[in-house]
């Protein structure tokens, strides 16, 4: 029987403008090592066959001496440049990724997508075609009108806070993608949102971890470090 290739993106383009550094955040030491590294790690470890690593233009060359060949990252089979916005880094990830089946994105600014979740996300992308890794919120959640009043308070039940990775049949998502780019990408954040605009298709949700943080500002880098000790 036919075993399914498997690929993550694994995107670190960003500039990290709220982390207040002049290094972009996914070089940011945590522990001695620059904070892509632990995602990569994760994605190395796991059942993943290949991985394409997603940089800012002009730091290909960089990443690759730095970060691929200096901790041994055989999966990673291209470093390329991203783009404007998120969506133009994953296309440009996705055309690089030849030969899967599926594929796994991911935000290089979330250190810890373990392998617990990232055997969940496999699992089911293989039986739904498309999922994404979320938590359920803990906090009460308000809707603003653009005066800042509360206007509304939607039941806490309903709403997942959404992670990564996301997980897609490649084919799927990326028509999709093409779909969307040629008609203009406004308002996109991720990309299930891609999905839903282009086929009408619902994601399924697969639990991530409240561990899963992104690395937004200064505050997360030392709710991260605290992570790390924990699991020493």
């Amino acid at each position: 029987m036919k075993r399914e290739k498997i690929g993550a993106i694994v995107l670190a383009a960003g500039n990290g403008s709220r982390m207040k550094s002049k290094t972009a955040k996914q070089y940011l030491p945590l522990d001695g090592k620059p904070l892509i590294y632990y995602a990569l790690e994760q994605f190395q470890k796991s059942p993943v066959d290949s991985i394409v690593l997603v940089v800012s233009q002009g730091q290909e060359e960089y990443c690759r001496k730095e970060i691929a060949e200096r901790y041994g990252f055989s999966k990673i089979i291209a470093i390329v440049a991203g783009g404007k916005e998120r969506y133009d880094s994953v296309y440009a990830g996705l055309t690089a990724l030849t030969g899967c089946d599926y594929v796994l994105i991911h935000d290089g600014a979330r250190p810890f997508p373990d392998q617990e979740i990232i055997g969940r996300v496999i699992d089911e992308v293989l039986k739904s075609k498309a999922c994404i890794a979320a938590m359920p919120v803990k906090d009460t959640i308000k809707i603003a009108n653009e005066e800042n009043d509360a206007i509304a308070t939607p039941d806490r039940s309903s709403l997942w806070q959404i992670q990564t990775p996301q997980a897609f049949e490649y084919s799927l998502i990326k028509e999709a993608y093409e779909k969307i780019l040629s008609q203009g990408a406004s308002g996109i954040t991720d990309d299930a949102q891609i999905l839903e605009r282009a086929t009408g298709k619902c994601c399924k949700l697969v639990n991530g971890s409240y561990r899963n943080i992104k690395i937004t500002t200064p505050e997360d880098l030392l709710v991260a470090e605290a992570f790390l000790k924990d699991l020493e």
